[in-house]
């Protein structure tokens, strides 16, 4: 299975699996998510069989390191190994480091998640983040930080911080 980039035609489909993947308070709405669609550094992949699109990866391309916002398989293609087939694919096609947010491991899911990223070479940062909201209405989300192969220095992780506050979330840190 590989990783194609989507378009605009497959949006449906790709907001069908966020939306069954995440809470609201964890993606943007319906509308919103259409929007960024059209940023420059937004690029939304998937995987198809059979014509069913069954994963997705959405991410943010910056100069020095790859924002991974998103990435969910449809529930009815969980635990086959698909996800961690997908994100090695990704990883071994990316040339920077990649950067992603997971809550806190403070229950079985949250863990489970973590060790999934962990088997798949990312590691934890151990500094305070918050995510800012992705919609109204909704509260910023104590998050952690995790990249690909090493953690970083509190200052390097600010200045990525600061870059994704402004780009992602359109805000001023």
């Amino acid at each position: 299975m590989r990783l194609t980039e989507l378009c605009t035609a497959d949006f449906e489909e790709a907001w069908q699996i966020l939306a069954e993947s995440f809470p609201p308070e964890e993606r943007r709405t319906k509308e919103g998510q259409r929007e960024i669609m059209n940023e420059e550094a937004y690029r939304l992949y998937g995987c198809r069989e059979e014509g069913e699109l069954l994963a997705i990866l959405a991410v943010w391309e910056f100069e020095t390191f790859t924002f991974l916002e998103h990435f969910a398989v449809r529930k009815a293609a969980r635990g086959g190994g698909l996800g961690g087939t997908l994100l090695k694919e990704f990883l071994a096609d990316c040339r920077k480091t990649v950067l992603l947010e997971a809550e806190p491991p403070q229950g079985e899911i949250e863990r489970r998640r973590i060790a999934f990223y962990e088997r798949n070479g990312f590691v934890v940062n151990r500094y305070d983040y918050i995510q800012p909201p992705l919609q109204a209405g909704c509260a910023p989300i104590p998050l952690q930080l995790m990249t690909s192969e090493k953690p970083f220095p509190a200052p390097e992780l600010n200045r990525i911080r600061d870059e994704l506050y402004r780009a992602v979330y359109k805000i001023e840190p």
